[in-house]
């Protein structure tokens, strides 16, 4: 085994032996293997905000913000920082690696209180008979939904009224299985807990009722991809996917009593003969037998005007009735909602917005008083907010 100069020079004045450096070589090298595959990314999420009504809609991360932000209504806020390890599955058979993403921030609200963990679970492949299968086990993403927890992954600065009725994060075992180029599906079991929707759609993240797996909650969903075949609709994009949370053991859905519920969703893209416009939609509801329902549905537009700026549109309407009259969101509760999002590349790595919004209350209304020096309900609520993402 060859040393270093530096170590010779040890061994020579007997401060360390050559035995022990070359065991504890041999110790560094295995760890260097074990690492060696993995990677180090995430982002720093900073943003600036004014609204005329503190919590825009109900869906809010706390009662003086809007939704969909991490900050109150006007303020400069860190959004987040995510820092996340990651070692991708190989081409082998059974193949295994582990995704690791550690949130803070003022979005660090959104997971139970004292966590930092966003996900983190295992990732293991198998091929039985031919056929493969990909495992998540731990804390994962949920499987439903055109926006996600990545603000810098989503269309707009703000989140949908969509993204505010569906569960964000679980914790469970998911199988993803690829039936050919055009059909691909996915299914698991979680805990009844997960983080998100109206008034807290299941528990917190890792907060796990006492017994959980009694009645798991149940996932599933489909994802379909235009062949060529489709000819000017090549390439377009249909996912439908379902939630169900039983009721026993499981905490309140839509503000209600501990019933149980389920989410449905249905997203789509389209293309169009412009290579520089994207279209897309979703339809989302969630019902609880106990209380009742919401449903929200969303257009959303993409203009792509140079390699460095877009123009992203979205338009919702969202219905919500159900019975607990003093619950978040007010029962009967119909408006909509149209934002506007400017994206421009000045910096490298940076994603840089700047977003109006505009929420119309047609039943109930906007916001909720908070103190003497909070905007209180409103019928018309007015955002203006900027966003500078560093992405690593």
């Amino acid at each position: 085994m060859k040393f270093n100069k530096w170590t010779m020079g040890l061994a020579a004045v007997g401060v360390v032996s050559l035995a022990s450096a070359a065991r504890a070589d041999e110790k560094m090298s295995q760890v260097n293997t074990a690492l060696s595959n993995t990677t180090l990314s995430g982002y720093v999420d900073v943003g600036m905000q004014y609204a005329n009504a503190a919590g825009v809609n109900y869906a809010t991360t706390g009662s003086t913000t809007p939704v969909g932000l991490a900050g109150p209504v006007d303020a400069i806020t860190l959004n987040g920082v995510d820092i996340t390890l990651d070692k991708p599955m190989d081409a082998t058979a059974f193949s295994a690696g582990y995704h690791i993403e550690l949130w803070t921030g003022a979005s660090n609200n959104q997971l139970a209180t004292g966590s930092l963990v966003r996900q983190a679970y295992l990732a293991l492949g198998t091929t039985i008979g031919g056929q493969e299968i990909d495992w998540k086990i731990g804390v994962w993403d949920t499987i439903i939904g055109y926006e996600g927890l990545t603000s810098a992954n989503n269309p707009n600065y703000t989140h949908s009224y969509g993204f505010g009725i569906e569960p964000t994060t679980h914790t469970g075992i998911l199988g993803s299985y690829k039936v050919n180029d055009s059909v691909s599906v996915q299914a698991g079991l979680a805990d009844d807990s997960s983080t998100g929707g109206l008034a807290g759609y299941g528990a917190t993240i890792n907060g796990t009722t006492t017994q959980p797996l009694a009645n798991p909650t149940i996932l599933a969903a489909v994802a379909l991809t235009a062949p060529d075949s489709f000819g000017a609709l090549k390439g377009a994009t249909l996912t439908i996917g379902g939630i169900n949370t039983p009721g026993s053991t499981s905490p309140a859905i839509l503000g209600g009593a501990a019933n149980g519920g389920s989410s449905l969703y249905a997203g789509f893209t389209v293309p169009t003969p412009r290579s520089d416009l994207k279209f897309g939609g979703a339809l989302d509801y969630v019902e609880n037998g106990g209380v009742g329902h919401a449903w929200v549905g969303g257009l959303y537009s993409t203009w792509t005007a140079s390699p460095k700026m877009s123009l992203n549109f979205r338009g919702e309407f969202i219905q919500v009735d159900f019975s607990n009259p003093t619950g978040t969101p007010p029962s009967g509760f119909k408006g909509e909602e149209l934002t506007a999002t400017l994206q421009y590349a000045i910096w490298a790595n940076v994603l840089s917005r700047v977003e109006v919004r505009w929420d119309h209350a047609e039943q109930g209304a906007i916001g909720a008083t908070t103190g003497t020096n909070t905007p209180g309900p409103v019928a018309d609520a007015f955002l203006l907010a900027a966003q500078l993402i560093y992405t690593f």
